[in-house]
């Protein structure tokens, strides 16, 4: 066993005994112990030797083959490097994969899909010609009516009365033609005895007119007849311009019945303007559909002419109103099938076909379009609004106006390599098949 000492233990136990021999001497002792000789005090401080410190040997035995092997030896060999197989594979894969994604790209994109799209149909605001108060609403709000069903009703007290005037207004008209008829027949009566009394008053004149040349008749007998030549005339000429306005009167045409004459048509035209108007009291549906806002519509509120009551959306004129971009539309022609899903009923598919493409796009039309003429000029892809028919809807979920919807039109033709990238596609040719060789010989070896 071997032995430590330290310097400090010395000190210490110099210490001890200095504090044992002051505690049995005087003050006066302690101060002659002060006035020791130096050399005295140190040799009475000095550490005593000690032995030499010997630090044992360690030495490791090789553990023979019967005894258990160490746990960190163990370890130490389970942690020593595998060769691994990933390296090598990634170098295989990622070639394949850039180039499988790659052919991807070039024979795919002839389906071209956008999620700008949504359901419209054909849509009015329900209104009518004439102003008046509602009297009746016959439907509910989200009501589905058929094309002819009646919606609402205005008051149509005045409208009958207004009716009732315009035909009494016709019936006389037509007692005033059939009159203008009558007495034009009458005036040719009078033009035809004018006529014939007028060679009898131009002889009786030329005799009056001989017997006083030869002093056989008086001047005033004379006269007389030469005032009745003269009346007859001008009761032929009157006669004749009454009979040529009369005629004027009747359109040119004494013998066509009372309902081609032009005031008969005119009054006609009045009874028909007010039955109009009677029938524009009662506003029916125009097509089949479902009414809509019918709420904003009150009875006994007062409704404008022309200021819609409330809405009625067509539930079988359906289509979709997609905005793709211009890039999108390469190959995008009318006629083309596609594929219609909306987000509302997932899995569900509509066929379609695209039906029209809009001539011009979507800010063409904007109250200000955009002015790319000056000098801070941004390119911005636009969109072109494009119209896509639903080929049926039987048999699928009812669609709403404003549902969003994905068109996916089939193209039949592929993306292609870009123009830009056909020179280094051409330099990677030889490379890709080697790579192909490559990857099939390698993964055949491993097998």
């Amino acid at each position: 066993m071997v032995e430590y000492s330290s310097p400090r233990g010395a000190d210490e136990e110099t210490s001890l005994t200095r504090h044992e021999s002051d505690a049995g001497s005087s003050p006066h002792d302690y101060r002659d112990d002060d006035r020791r000789p130096k050399a005295d005090f140190e040799a009475a401080v000095a550490p005593e030797p000690v032995g030499r410190i010997e630090q044992p040997a360690e030495s490791v035995d090789p553990p023979k083959a019967s005894e258990p092997q160490p746990v960190a030896a163990v370890a130490q060999a389970a942690a020593k490097p595998k060769r691994s197989w990933k390296r090598p594979i990634l170098f295989v894969l990622l070639p394949i994969g850039l180039v499988a994604g790659g052919y991807y790209y070039v024979v795919g994109g002839q389906v071209m899909s956008t999620d700008n799209a949504y359901v419209q149909a054909q849509t009015i605001g329900l209104s009518t010609d004439v102003s008046g108060t509602v009297f009746e609403i016959d439907v509910h709000n989200n009501e589905a009516v058929k094309k002819g069903q009646i919606l609402f009703r205005l008051r149509p007290d005045s409208f009958r009365i207004a009716l009732e005037g315009a035909q009494a207004q016709l019936g006389t008209v037509r007692n005033q033609v059939l009159t203008l008829q009558a007495t034009y027949k009458q005036s040719l009566a009078q033009i035809e005895q004018a006529k014939a009394d007028l060679p009898y008053y131009e002889t009786t004149f030329k005799r009056q007119k001989d017997l006083v040349a030869s002093a056989a008749a008086s001047k005033s007998i004379f006269d007389q007849a030469e005032h009745d030549l003269i009346s007859a005339r001008e009761r032929l000429i009157v006669s004749q311009a009454q009979a040529q306005s009369m005629l004027a009167q009747l359109g040119g045409d004494a013998d066509q019945s009372v309902e081609q004459n032009p005031f008969y048509l005119q009054a006609k035209s009045l009874v028909d303007n007010a039955q109009r108007d009677l029938n524009d009291t009662i506003v029916r549906a125009p097509f089949d559909g479902v009414v809509t806002r019918v709420d904003s519509l009150q009875v006994g509120a007062y409704l404008p002419a022309s200021q819609q009551g409330f809405m009625l959306v067509s539930d079988s004129n359906l289509w979709v109103e997609a905005s793709p971009k211009e890039t999108e539309l390469t190959w995008v022609r009318p006629g083309q099938a596609a594929t219609v899903t909306v987000d509302t009923y997932p899995g569900v598919e509509w066929s379609a076909t695209v039906d029209s493409i809009n001539p011009a796009s979507g800010g063409s039309f904007a109250l200000l379009p955009a002015q790319n003429t000056t000098g801070n000029w941004v390119k911005v892809v636009q969109r072109i609004p494009m119209r896509v028919h639903i080929d049926s809807l039987d048999g699928k979920p009812p669609l709403r106006v404003g549902m969003s919807v994905v068109v996916e039109i089939d193209t039949g033709h592929p993306r292609g390599v870009p123009e830009s990238l056909k020179p280094i596609v051409a330099r990677l040719a030889p490379y890709v098949e080697q790579v192909k060789r490559f990857a099939a010989e390698h993964l055949h070896t491993r097998v």
